[in-house]
């Protein structure tokens, strides 16, 4: 009797019900109510093995309206960045230059996080991301050097 009192305390435990249809509802929960000293275990067994990858055409019409909003505050950062550039005494070609840079560098980051919001399941696999963090290094160098005087 000590074993069943032991069996029975390893078997206690939170368990999921079985799934069931609308009809067995309300019959399962009159027995559930009745026999609520039974205890029934079941594993979860997870039927799909790949992540859902489908973006809607809603979600990728929304993050590129975010990046065009982006796109033209970067196109007005870019002439303020080389605007101030030559106000420093540099050349006006080497500042322009560092300004459309400066825009690369942010376009680059900018579709990055967005594309990664949209879909991180599909977006942010490295083929995808790595690209874009190399333009975007690269375009920050380039930005540094030519905005030297």
């Amino acid at each position: 009797m000590a074993q069943d009192q032991k069996d029975q305390k390893d078997q206690s435990g939170f368990a999921l019900p079985a799934p069931q249809t609308a009809g067995a509802n309300a019959a399962s929960a009159a027995t559930m109510s009745s026999s609520a000293s039974v205890t029934h275990t079941e594993v979860f067994t997870s039927t799909t093995t790949s992540v859902n990858v489908d973006t809607s055409s809603r979600d990728l019409m929304i993050g590129g309206a975010i990046l065009l909003v982006l796109f033209v505050a970067f196109f007005f950062a870019r002439g303020a960045y080389a605007n101030t550039l030559v106000a420093k005494r540099v050349p006006p070609n080497k500042a322009n230059a560092a300004g459309w840079w400066l825009f690369v560098f942010l376009a680059s980051l900018s579709v990055g996080v967005v594309l990664s919001a949209v879909n991180p399941a599909r977006f942010l696999a490295p083929l995808i991301i790595a690209p874009l963090a190399v333009v975007a290094v690269v375009a920050i160098v380039l930005m540094i050097l030519s905005g030297r005087k």
